[in-house]
C-alpha cells in the first residue's frame, strides 16, 4: 500500500497478478473520506486486482496496439505501392477510411473494456465490504471535492478510482471510467444484492 503526495483525492491499482500487485491512495483522498469510504475505496481497488483488471488492460492496449501498426502498414503499402493504375479508386478510399477509422475504434472498444472493469470493481468492492452505501458515498464525494491530479498521464488514466483527467468532450468519449452517477445509480440499485 502506497500514499501519493497529491491533493487532487483519488486512488489505484497496478500489478500483474495478485501477487505482484500494489495500492496507492493520494492524500487528499486521505483528508475527505472517514473510515468506511476509504475501507469501500480499497476494497473496489483490490476488486482490480482480484479481477485481473490489469491484465485485461494490458492485453486491450496490446490488442489496440496491433490494429493501429497494422493500419499503419496497410496505409503505407496503399500509398507507395507500385500498381496504382490497377487499383480500383473506389476501394482505395474504402481502404483509407478504413485504416484511419480501425485505430480509433479500437480506443474506443479498449475504453468500453476499461469502463465496463470499473462497474466490476465497484461491485467487488461492494462484495467485498457487505457495504455498498460507503462506495456510494465516497464516488459522490469524489463528484463534489474531485479536481484533476497536479501531474496528468493520460495512458495511466485507466488505473485510477476516478478519472484523473480534465472533463471534456473527447474526454467523456474516450474515458477509461464511466460517469460517477452512474457508478453511484448502480450500487444503490444492486444495494440489497450484497
Amino acid at each position: 500500500v502506497y500514499i501519493i503526495e497529491d491533493p487532487a483525492p483519488n486512488a489505484f491499482a497496478t500489478g500483474r497478478d495478485p501477487k505482484h500487485a500494489i495500492v496507492a491512495a493520494t492524500t487528499g483522498l486521505l483528508d475527505i473520506m472517514d473510515d468506511s469510504e476509504l475501507e469501500a475505496v480499497m476494497a473496489h481497488e483490490m476488486g482490480h486486482v482480484q479481477n485481473y483488471d490489469i491484465r485485461v488492460s494490458m492485453i486491450a492496449f496490446g490488442l489496440v496496439s496491433a490494429i493501429a501498426l497494422l493500419s499503419d502498414v496497410v496505409l503505407r503499402m496503399m500509398f507507395f505501392s507500385n500498381s496504382r493504375e490497377n487499383n480500383n479508386p473506389l476501394i482505395l478510399v474504402v481502404g483509407i477510411i478504413a485504416v484511419i477509422l480501425a485505430p480509433i475504434i479500437a480506443v474506443i472498444v479498449q475504453m468500453a473494456v476499461s469502463r465496463q472493469r470499473e462497474y466490476l470493481a465497484d461491485a467487488t468492492g461492494a462484495l467485498t465490504t457487505r457495504h455498498p452505501e460507503a462506495l456510494a458515498s465516497a464516488l459522490e464525494k469524489l463528484q463534489h471535492a474531485g479536481r484533476p491530479m497536479k501531474k496528468q498521464n493520460t495512458a495511466a488514466a485507466h488505473l485510477f478510482f476516478s478519472n484523473p483527467l480534465k472533463p471534456g468532450f473527447f474526454s467523456r468519449l474516450f474515458s477509461s471510467h464511466p460517469p460517477l452517477e452512474d457508478r453511484i445509480a448502480r450500487l444503490r440499485e444492486n444495494a440489497h444484492k450484497f
